[in-house]
């Protein structure tokens, strides 16, 4: 198998390209324009043009192939499948793995995304119906298997089955009318049944107990393929995001325009218009199926359990739909909620404490479990509040179980920078905050079902020490790399030949 570089306009005709001088916007661009374009298509067309999308240049399998290869290739650019086998779909796997896919993605800096996801709370926009809609250029009603419509993965061999696994799952409460979109694995059990793994303390499990309770199925689409805005808005949990927050209208304000919408043809239900599949049907309350074990994010299997049945009742498509396929324990799982939880961090650190600069949720702590954040001291009376930093932050993101503060001059995104900094500035006898017996995520087998014991680290300077641990400079060059060049000649005239002290 092999991999080149991903000309997506060309190989694909039905995919939006924008003009040739669209890319990375410039912060004063970026500022001056409040409206990002985070349609799919669009976001891969970018992609595509800044070199970050590799296609594959051979037939695929989709039991067990593309997901080792996407393990293989994680991190970096993402991947276009063409041509999978059993199905005429094209599948792409690490679409926002990484920053740089991002940035590109987005055509904005990290920092801004962080921005619109902080804008999208506190400034909704409302969705907007229209009524004709690509999603539903194919429209299946009847004697379909969604198995052979859709290359779901077989992820990795101690997995139960096929998962679709970048499904955004859009429901409107039975109760309030409020819409959610949240990120659920969901398992094919046969060709209109998927099983829903259901986590503790997620809307849309609150949501399905409570049409659990009235004895109603739940409504239910599944959206593949869906704007970014919404990929990012569906990545909140918990205290990002309120449980009675009309989710659609939160994906609106990220984008800074109504995201495009269109009525359901089978269900009473509004689903994005943009999307390259959708799945509609029902959630059954009073049937379950065995779903699991799957590799979670975390890195473990997760075990089997019973989990409701969603009942197919339609499917629409593209014409020349795409499948988005994420594995579960890749980076594409965490990235997509980095800056979601880095946008919530900051809002709570920078209203609490007024020296906090940045904040880094850390690839090694899965961008979940660890955090690094700057501090700015420029007084005595800051000292003391790197420490409220630590126990605020840990109050904003349930799932943090380290927490560690650092100065200005340190690097935040450089682990050996970090580390420096605790190497020269930590010290353990006084530098360590516990917090026993608090609430974490209960997939953290150190744990105990959640509770564990989280441990902030104080690596900065008190004020008046700044000056002693001030490290040395040097003098600036401007591009350095541009004073040498690659000649083994000259190395080699200059050195001589080495003679042995020993002949």
């Amino acid at each position: 198998m092999g991999c080149q570089q991903a000309n997506v306009g060309a190989k694909r005709p039905n995919m939006r390209v924008e003009p040739a001088n669209a890319g990375l916007l410039s912060p004063a661009r970026a500022a001056s324009n409040s409206a990002l374009d985070t349609r799919f298509r669009s976001a891969l067309a970018r992609m595509a043009r800044a070199e970050r999308v590799l296609t594959c240049s051979r037939t695929i399998d989709p039991h067990l192939e593309i997901a080792a290869t996407m393990k293989a290739l994680d991190g970096d650019k993402a991947l276009l499948f063409p041509s999978v086998a059993g199905h005429d779909v094209p599948v792409v796997g690490n679409l926002l793995c990484s920053r740089e896919n991002c940035e590109a993605a987005f055509g904005v800096d990290f920092r801004e995304i962080r921005d619109f996801v902080d804008r999208a709370m506190g400034e909704p926009i409302a969705p907007r119906l229209v009524k004709k809609a690509p999603v539903q250029e194919i429209v299946l009603r009847k004697d379909f298997d969604i198995r052979k419509i859709v290359p779901a993965l077989f992820h990795a061999p101690n997995d139960s089955g096929r998962f679709v696994t970048a499904g955004i799952v859009i429901v409107r409460d039975p109760e309030t009318g409020v819409y959610n979109a949240s990120y659920h694995r969901l398992q094919l059990h046969g060709p209109d049944r998927l099983g829903v793994k259901l986590d503790y303390g997620r809307h849309l499990r609150a949501a399905f107990e409570r049409a659990k309770r009235r004895g109603i199925p739940l409504t239910v689409a599944v959206c593949i393929g869906a704007d970014l805005a919404l990929h990012f808005t569906a990545a909140t949990m918990g205290s990002q995001m309120p449980e009675h927050t009309d989710e659609l209208a939160v994906a609106g304000g990220l984008a800074g325009h109504p995201l495009p919408v269109v009525q359901a043809v089978s269900q009473d239900l509004l689903v994005p218009a943009e999307a390259e599949f959708v799945l509609e049907g029902q959630m059954l309350v009073d049937e379950e199926e065995m779903e699991g074990p799957f590799g979670e994010f975390i890195g473990f299997a997760a075990p089997g359990a019973p989990a409701p049945v969603l009942q197919i009742s339609a499917v629409t498509h593209r014409r020349k739909p795409i499948y988005h396929a994420i594995n579960g324990y890749g980076r594409e799982t965490i990235m997509l909620r980095k800056y979601v939880l880095e946008a919530s961090l900051l809002k709570v650190l920078r209203a609490a404490v007024p020296i906090v600069k940045d904040a880094e949720m850390t690839a090694g702590g899965l961008h979940r479990f660890h955090a690094v954040v700057q501090v700015e001291k420029k007084t005595t009376q800051h000292d003391g509040l790197q420490r409220n930093a630590i126990l605020a932050a840990f109050g904003a993101l349930k799932d943090l179980d380290l927490v560690v503060v650092v100065d200005e001059d340190i690097d935040i995104r450089d682990p050996l920078d970090v580390e420096y900094a605790l190497a020269t500035r930590m010290e353990a006898s006084r530098d360590l905050i516990l917090v026993p017996g608090a609430r974490g995520h209960e997939y953290v087998r150190a744990g105990n079902n959640g509770i564990r014991t989280k441990l902030g680290i104080d690596a900065s300077v008190p004020f008046e020490e700044k000056e002693r641990f001030r490290r040395v400079e040097f003098s600036r060059i401007d591009q350095p790399n541009r004073l040498f060049v690659s000649d083994p000649a000259v190395a080699e005239t200059l050195f001589g030949a080495a003679e042995s002290v020993l002949e």
